[in-house]
């Protein structure tokens, strides 16, 4: 005779908590690392927390679709940890497309010197523009990253390094700053599947975090200005050598160089509570002129999301659930320039509308629901492939 006992475990919920977002009364960009629930458990020293997002979605391109498509896109656990008065710890682990894709995009020590000096070391993600550090899904009323940011910029885009960052706060005004060297990007930049120009081709190699190909730092810094009642700008800057010109103090070529400018921009509109944010950026390598003209030395775009609340009260229970619409506009030019020989231009380039509706029963939840157009022209300029179709996510923190 065989018996099965069952044993449930319980955990006290009087022992959970949850920790606040931030420490800081008022936030900007650069606080969304901590900017994120955790939990802890009575008097554990470690709080945790996390998200995770799943879609649905049929696009066709030039009337070809695969049909019915479901995502598993990634699962985030958040570890922090306030190891003694100003010092902290945070590390952000992802799982992507059902856990195929293992990474740590975050894992670093700060140390709180003062407000306007505080030290940050370990693997950092650069501040470059507003989302690489706030990529977050519950954040977004949209299923996809926005594809300037992820395939033009490489976000999300994290290097080990160390730097410093501080803000100043008076009445409704903000400062703040990082500055970080770190870790960069190589060869593959130019040399890689896509046949082109094409930045985050560098996160496929897992080496930039024990060796930086050139031997020279990469720096990242941006600034930022927040007005309570007008918003939030930064102005940013990534930019190093991204070869390999040197072997065993051997000069194998000179020395070439990726250079990124970025503006991003944030507000709340009055009365409507429109909430409107944008981010644009510029790129320049140094492409060696034995490459052909389809690896483009300059590239830029970005793209503007509105998000407009229409429904704010009590739904099904939920107290201040949410129904939104909502709009991206995105731009990329991954070539700018003009074809040496006719002075055409290279029309690499893509233009993307995507409204939406989305519904938050949380701040901290998301339900959405998209619709993508598309085009997109090759490198002489045919007439452009045109992409559309739906798509339907969830996202939430846990």
């Amino acid at each position: 005779m065989c018996t099965y006992i069952t044993a449930h475990a319980q955990i006290d919920e009087s022992l959970l908590k949850t920790i606040p977002k931030d420490t800081v009364k008022q936030a900007m960009n650069m606080d969304a690392i901590y900017n994120r629930p955790f939990v802890s458990v009575g008097k554990l020293p470690v709080s945790v927390g996390g998200y995770m997002e799943a879609n649905w979605q049929h696009l066709g391109t030039d009337g070809i679709s695969e049909g019915h498509q479901f995502q598993f896109r990634r699962m985030t656990l958040f570890v922090a940890s306030t190891i003694s008065k100003r010092i902290k710890f945070l590390s952000e682990i992802e799982f992507e497309d059902g856990a195929k894709e293992i990474a740590i995009e975050f894992a670093a020590l700060d140390v709180e010197l003062h407000p306007l000096l505080n030290l940050r070391g370990g693997m950092i993600m650069n501040p470059i523009g507003a989302f690489n550090q706030n990529h977050d899904g519950p954040k977004w009323e949209f299923t996809d990253r926005p594809i300037a940011m992820t395939q033009m910029l490489p976000a999300t885009w994290s290097n080990a390094g160390f730097g410093l960052y501080g803000k100043y706060y008076n009445k409704d005004w903000m400062f703040g700053y990082e500055a970080y060297l770190s870790g960069g990007f190589d060869n593959s930049i130019i040399n890689n599947e896509e046949n082109k120009t094409f930045l985050p081709a560098a996160k496929n190699n897992s080496e930039r975090f024990e060796e930086s190909a050139s031997g020279e730092p990469l720096f990242t810094g941006k600034v930022a200005l927040r007005n309570n009642k007008i918003g939030e700008l930064g102005l940013s800057y990534m930019g190093g050598v991204y070869n390999k010109y040197q072997d065993d103090g051997i000069r194998l070529d000179e020395k070439r160089s990726v250079n990124i400018w970025a503006i991003d921009f944030n507000t709340t509109l009055p009365v409507l509570n429109t909430f409107i944010t944008t981010e644009w950026a510029w790129i320049k390598v140094n492409v060696p002129e034995t490459y052909s003209q389809q690896y483009g030395n300059k590239q830029q775009g970005g793209f503007m999301d509105i998000v407009q609340p229409i429904l704010k009260r009590n739904i099904l229970g939920w107290k201040k659930a949410t129904l939104n619409i909502a709009c991206r506009l995105e731009y990329v030019d991954w070539n700018v320039g003009k074809f040496k020989e006719t002075g055409g231009n290279i029309a690499e380039d893509l233009w993307s509308i995507m409204p939406a509706i989305s519904f938050r029963p949380t701040s901290e939840t998301v339900l959405r629901l998209n619709y993508r157009y598309q085009k997109q022209k090759d490198l002489l300029g045919n007439p452009p492939s045109v992409t559309s179709g739906l798509s339907f996510g969830i996202s939430t923190y846990f």
